[in-house]
């Protein structure tokens, strides 16, 4: 199994970096890499990804359309969330997300990435040779969305109440007045 680790320091609160971070808009406007895409036609559609729920994604990938279908199997809000690959051409994949806010304004978000492809001796080849890094710059542009998102005036467009339609009472995302007294008061829960 391949383990990949990234870190991306972002200009915002924690709990907006958590919640684009979950948000299938934002995932969708982060996978554009050499100009292959996206869209979810399962699951949740739209909005955050709550604990228990799945996406079924429709990505093409080195010029092939696959279907991978996510889970999110733990849940910590602000701080951590893991999702899951349920189906997938991958033998395994895992994602965690970790969240740390350094100021009220300043968050360190770091992935662990880990997958295994499916044949056993061709995969490791494949894992080798072409998979890291292909995952690595995939998970890279995702972050950079992410972070370009969160320190723009943008991420209120993917956070607003009509867009958190998905999520259930307690993991809710911030609304504008919210993030707005969370920055002023120098709260970051």
């Amino acid at each position: 199994m391949v383990e990949l680790k990234e870190i991306t320091i972002i200009s915002a609160p924690i709990k907006r970096c958590f919640d684009l971070a979950r948000s299938v808009e934002v995932h969708l406007a982060g996978n554009v890499h050499f100009g292959e895409s996206a869209v979810a036609v399962g699951g949740v559609t739209s909005g955050l990804v709550d604990l228990g729920q799945r996406v079924t994604w429709r990505a093409k990938h080195f010029g092939v359309w696959q279907n991978l279908t996510s889970e999110i199997t733990r849940f910590e809000r602000p701080t951590y969330f893991r999702d899951e690959m349920i189906k997938s051409a991958f033998k395994r994949m895992e994602h965690d997300h970790y969240f740390l806010a350094t100021t009220p304004n300043e968050t360190v978000m770091t992935d662990v990435f880990r997958f295994a492809a499916p044949l056993p001796i061709l995969g490791k080849i494949a894992e080798m040779a072409v998979l890291r890094r292909y995952m690595r710059n995939l998970l890279r542009e995702r972050n950079q969305a992410i972070k370009e998102i969160a320190e723009s005036g943008n991420w209120e467009r993917y956070l607003t109440a009509s867009a958190v339609s998905t999520s259930s009472p307690s993991h809710t995302a911030l609304s504008e007045s919210d993030e707005a007294t969370a920055g002023s008061t120098g709260t970051t829960e």
